[in-house]
């Protein structure tokens, strides 16, 4: 069972975390579907470039991931302060 991310970690605290996305009911992100024949190769570009941006957007640092058949895993490290001290230089 998950639980509330407020419960998990402190958004005003430094911290590195290990995510993980998974697909349901035997879907395929990436790789050969055995069940419809398909490929899906072609979606892992468009999930490395999808997170590298949204990393830039939320000034969360990517250090590593990896792009699965049926799931992804993502190490990111959030340092809230250079938010706020980037944030202020930018306003000021």
């Amino acid at each position: 069972m998950g639980y509330p991310r407020s419960q998990l970690m402190d958004p005003t605290v430094s911290g590195t975390y290990h995510c993980v996305s998974r697909c349901v009911r035997r879907a395929f992100l990436c790789g050969d579907d055995v069940f419809s024949g398909r490929n899906f190769d072609h979606r892992k570009q468009w999930i490395e470039d999808r997170l590298l941006f949204l990393a830039e957007v939320f000034s969360v640092s990517v250090l590593a991931y990896a792009v699965m058949s049926n799931h992804v895993h993502v190490v990111v490290h959030m340092a809230p302060e250079q938010v706020d001290r980037q944030t202020w230089t930018a306003i000021n």
